[in-house]
């Protein structure tokens, strides 16, 4: 059973995704997580994140423990991931990575950009949450301010709006809902009832029981 989860920065997919898997047993995957580990090894290895070849052999020698480092989550590496997931021989490296989470038994859930359409076309269930720009903006600086990142909510939109071009516009595997995707826009809901709304659009889906 797989199910897929994608969508822009600060939707709430991520979340979402997390208490799906905890709900149903299945392996998880954020695989954003990936590529900022991948933008994290070249930057310590004075690697140049525009560079496919610097990023190739930062992302072939991935240690997938290293998943764990709470650093990945601040803004600049973010920033860089969406700089070397632009590149088509990175993201064939990192696609056999998400294709062993896949194949997890009984099941496993994978959140990212490119899930539903080119990791896991053929996944049970694939939802596509967004919410609007200003609302996520708003998220993610609140969580930012939490963690101690000095930033202003005009820089996060900034952010937000930028790294919605790279992902959308990028040659390879740009971000969009698949075709058969079920929309989720949680720009009204909180975490609970945008969990609520996703359980209930999987049972709709496949029938798995929900909370």
């Amino acid at each position: 059973m797989i199910i897929a989860v994608d969508g822009p920065a600060a939707s709430g997919k991520g979340t979402i995704s997390r208490k799906i898997a905890e709900l149903y047993g299945y392996a998880y995957l954020d695989t954003g997580l990936l590529y900022r580990a991948v933008a994290r090894d070249v930057t310590n290895r004075n690697g140049r994140l525009s560079d496919e070849t610097d990023a190739l052999r930062a992302a072939e020698a991935l240690d997938f423990a290293s998943l764990d480092d709470e650093n990945l989550r601040l803004t600049g590496v973010g920033e860089a991931a969406s700089i070397v997931a632009r590149h088509t021989a990175v993201r064939a490296t990192l696609l056999d990575l998400q294709h062993k989470v896949s194949k997890q038994q009984p099941g496993a859930v994978l959140d990212g950009r490119d899930i539903g359409t080119v990791v896991c076309p053929h996944a049970n269930a694939k939802l596509y949450v967004t919410a609007d720009a200003d609302v996520r903006a708003e998220r993610r600086f609140l969580e930012l301010s939490r963690r101690g990142e000095a930033v202003t909510r005009e820089d996060v939109l900034e952010m937000i709006v930028q790294r919605d071009a790279r992902d959308t516009e990028r040659a390879d595997s740009p971000m969009r809902p698949a075709s058969d995707a079920m929309l989720l826009d949680t720009t009204k809901l909180d975490i609970s009832q945008s969990f609520d709304a996703a359980v209930e659009l999987i049972q709709r889906k496949i029938g798995l029981p929900g909370t």
